[in-house]
């Protein structure tokens, strides 16, 4: 598939779902898993920085760029299907060279968040601004799911995240993603953001069809699915030592 191939492929993939019928995408850690779940049948998938972080033994968001990268470039490698990449806020990389970098891993498309680690939150029309300049070096082959941490970092107002996801979506940003939103805000959110909505999925939390029908286009993990396979490592491990000598 060409690259202009796959990024129309994702982005139709988008288009147009009813409530109820949100679009899955789970997030591959690395080539082995990213293949197992195209073989299970889903047409997209979504790097999850926290989980390649962790499968190459960092601390989630320390991974060097040059590292992040490399992990994208080796996924969508082993797959037929467009891969979004979770690019973390970008590494402090001037628009055009990130864009270039997602490129060369072969990525459909880029996640990128509106805080960092050091200074929280971004201003939000600065993050507007980067997110166009992206756009204008991207042109049609990234799509670009632009995420709003006002959740995530503890700023419970659905009247900020709606602020940031308009502002992203004028930018050009194909998808925003209110990381975190609770389920009771997600029909506001649906009602006031014109373009697609990524909710995470949790694992005590709504099925993905009620997700769906609050308003959820887009359903990710995070490292969540990467944490419930270490459950399974672990219970392995707790047999495999239960033999030792």
């Amino acid at each position: 598939m060409t690259p202009e191939a796959a990024v129309g492929t994702l982005r139709a993939l988008h288009a147009g779902r009813a409530g109820g019928a949100p679009l899955i995408v789970p997030g591959p850690w690395d080539a082995a898993s990213a293949r197992v779940f195209e073989e299970a049948g889903f047409p997209t998938l979504a790097t999850p920085s926290a989980g390649i972080a962790a499968s190459l033994g960092y601390e989630d968001g320390a991974t060097p760029a040059e590292e992040m990268f490399a992990a994208v470039a080796r996924i969508v490698r082993a797959v037929s299907v467009p891969v979004t990449a979770d690019l973390e806020d970008g590494y402090g990389l001037p628009p055009k060279e990130l864009v270039e970098r997602a490129l060369e891993t072969g990525a459909s498309g880029v996640n990128l968040e509106d805080s960092d680690r050091s200074n929280g939150l971004k201003d939000p029309r600065e993050q507007a601004d980067r997110l166009a300049e992206v756009r204008a070096e991207s042109g049609p082959l990234l799509f670009v799911n632009a995420r709003v941490d006002t959740y995530v970092r503890g700023v419970d107002d659905v009247a900020d995240a709606i602020e940031r996801a308009r502002l992203y979506a004028a930018a050009g940003a194909d998808c925003v993603y209110p990381i975190m939103a609770p389920a009771a805000h997600l029909p506001l959110l649906r009602a006031e953001i014109d373009g697609p909505v990524n909710a995470l999925a949790l694992p005590d939390g709504p099925s993905f069809a009620e997700l769906g029908r609050l308003g959820a286009t887009r359903i990710t993990f995070g490292h969540g699915l990467l944490l419930r396979t270490l459950k399974g490592v672990a219970g392995l491990a707790g047999e495999l030592a239960a033999e030792l000598p």
